[in-house]
């Protein structure tokens, strides 16, 4: 039997996961990060992206993060961020629109826009979809 650690995911509007796990994978800014049970404490700001929870018997959650920071203490992880979406809700659609509304604003040169702005909810975008990608490969 592995070891397990509890996990707490909340969002500005709700919590999305709270319970144990045996494996945690989340984007930190400087690459992506994986936890186990008794992992050094630390704190880590997370870039918009892919939350993985490993669970005892091999089921995962799959959960997209807009950013926020990550704490690793010894027996307890918490995840805050201010957009946190299950993966199995995320409206693969609007997220489609959302990335090529960001590209067309990136690369109109006269337009009056925030390049940063759209830079970022061009990341947020393909992070949802990739996140969308990786639950239908599992085929849950």
């Amino acid at each position: 039997m592995a070891m397990t650690f509890h996990v707490d995911v909340v969002s500005a509007e709700e919590e999305l996961y709270s319970g144990t796990a045996e494996m945690l994978f989340a984007p930190a800014v400087d690459g992506e990060v994986g936890i186990l049970a008794h992992h050094t404490p630390f704190l880590s700001p997370l870039k918009p992206g892919e939350l993985r929870i490993q669970l005892e018997g091999g089921e995962e959650h799959f959960i997209y993060v807009s950013g926020g920071i990550l704490e690793v203490q010894p027996h307890v992880v918490t995840v805050l961020s201010d957009t946190a979406i299950r993966a199995k809700d995320i409206d693969e659609a609007a997220a489609l629109e959302a990335k090529e509304r960001a590209e067309k604003a990136l690369k109109d040169k006269q337009s009056d826009i925030d390049y940063a702005r759209a830079e970022a909810e061009l990341a947020e975008a393909i992070a949802q979809l990739q996140t969308l990608q990786r639950l239908r490969k599992k085929g849950r």
